[in-house]
């Protein structure tokens, strides 16, 4: 199951959106039945979590936070994916797509994360083989 938090004003993305991506996501890596959730938030806040997780006092555009776990709830909980859309809006400038695909594409990287792929060992390369697949 999906849960989707957003700690924001505005909504960047409808959230049936996303829901289905990380859906998709979990049944194309065999973890559908996994509890993710996906927070959007401001860059503050990001920035805070940033610090105290990766000791990197900036905003960035996500973090990831695998449990992978069982809960007494008799629930796997996969963990829980962080989005900035601030930081995903200028990156998305940069790169001259919309605000949409970039959260898709953060996302994916996220979900990824949390099912055990890091950077240098492989999550670039499936990134890049599940786009066509996932992004809209």
């Amino acid at each position: 199951m999906v849960t989707i938090i957003n700690q924001l004003k505005k909504n960047p993305i409808p959230p049936k959106k996303l829901k289905e991506l990380l859906e998709k996501l979990g049944r194309r890596y065999k973890k559908s039945g996994a509890e993710v959730t996906l927070v959007l938030v401001g860059p503050r806040t990001i920035q805070k979590l940033n610090k105290k997780y990766r000791h990197r006092d900036k905003p960035t555009d996500v973090l990831s936070f695998p449990l992978n776990e069982n809960s007494p709830d008799g629930k796997f909980y996969l963990g829980d994916i962080v989005i900035c859309p601030a930081v995903a809006k200028k990156q998305a400038k940069e790169k001259g797509h919309s605000l949409e695909r970039e959260i898709a594409i953060l996302a994916i990287h996220g979900f990824l994360h949390l099912i055990g792929y890091e950077h240098f060992q492989g999550i670039e390369e499936e990134e890049t083989r599940i786009w066509p697949l996932f992004l809209w």
